[in-house]
């Protein structure tokens, strides 16, 4: 609703835990809201702006230890 009043793309991050009876950290892993998924959100969006090298967010994935294929927690 105000992304068009930014000066940029809205990167958006939250969680929803309905129906989850993990502990926080966990339903953080889960929805990819904890802090190795919000750093890495922040550097694709900086990719994105032409910003960052592919070869820097190669590295980032791997030294976060994010899986890149693991299924979208918002669809599984």
């Amino acid at each position: 609703m105000i992304s068009k009043w930014l000066p940029r793309r809205l990167a958006s991050l939250g969680t929803d835990g309905f129906g989850r009876s993990e502990g926080r950290q966990s339903l953080r892993t889960f929805f990819e809201v904890d802090a190795r998924s919000i750093a890495l959100a922040t550097l694709h969006e900086l990719h994105l702006d032409g910003k960052l090298e592919t070869k820097v967010l190669d590295k980032a994935i791997k030294d976060l230890g994010i899986n890149p294929e693991k299924p979208n927690p918002v669809i599984s």
